[in-house]
C-alpha cells in the first residue's frame, strides 16, 4: 500500500485519481498530479489519496 508523505502529495494523488476515473479532465492536471496520472495505476492513486491527512506535513522534502 502506498501512503502519501505530505498533504500536497495526497492532494495531487486525489486530482490524478479523479482524472483516471474520468471525473475531471486530464488536461487540467499540472505538475505532480500529471506525473502521477501518467505513471501510477488507479489502485495506487486510490491508496495514496486515501492516506489520513491528520499527521501529514504540508509538504515533504522533494514536494514541488
Amino acid at each position: 500500500m502506498m501512503k502519501a508523505k505530505s498533504k500536497a502529495q495526497q492532494k495531487a494523488a486525489g486530482a490524478a485519481l479523479s482524472a483516471k476515473r474520468g471525473e475531471t479532465k486530464v488536461g487540467d492536471l499540472q505538475g505532480a498530479s500529471k506525473q502521477m496520472y501518467e505513471s501510477m495505476s488507479e489502485d495506487e492513486l486510490d491508496d495514496m489519496a486515501s492516506t489520513d491527512r491528520e499527521d501529514l506535513p504540508e509538504k515533504a522534502d522533494g514536494d514541488d
